[in-house]
């Protein structure tokens, strides 16, 4: 029976596609794509993020943002993606801005590569403007997710 079970489970996770998104600080887009794909994917797709040069701390307003709309997030944490060298993923999804000029980082594997152009809400100054920023973001990335991964 126990070894029944491990093989259901075993096959149910590598029936699931694997999602890399990647960006510079891994503090809010990447984070918040992450823990949409998870959700709103859940039982396809097993998703990811990381970052070049991560801050170490995920931006609280993502944090904020997910909770206001039921999204889980309490495992997020900002990573770097030497940690996912020897991983295999279906997809590689950038979320850099090129009018900011960010630059993107490179991942140099045989996975399907997607680039979302898409500003950085962590970057806003303006304490006004921060949280509907971080909403914009957010619906931005829930839409591409749904368009990409769930249609």
């Amino acid at each position: 029976m126990v070894c029944n079970i491990i093989v259901i489970i075993t096959t149910y996770f590598l029936k699931m596609k694997k999602v890399l998104f990647l960006c510079t600080g891994n503090s809010a887009r990447s984070i918040m794509s992450e823990c949409l794909l998870n959700q709103l994917g859940k039982g396809k797709y097993k998703a990811f993020s990381a970052g070049s040069n991560p801050t170490g701390k995920v931006n609280l307003n993502s944090l904020k943002i997910l909770k206001e709309n039921n999204i889980l997030c309490e495992n997020a944490k900002s990573k770097s993606w030497d940690i996912f060298k020897k991983e295999n993923f279906n997809y590689i999804v950038t979320v850099c801005n090129n009018a900011a000029n960010e630059t993107c980082p490179i991942y140099n594997v045989d996975s399907i590569k997607i680039h979302w152009d898409i500003e950085d809400p962590a970057a806003i100054k303006d304490e006004k403007l921060i949280e509907e920023k971080f909403k914009y973001v957010f619906n931005i990335l829930k839409k591409k997710i749904k368009e990409e991964f769930l249609s």
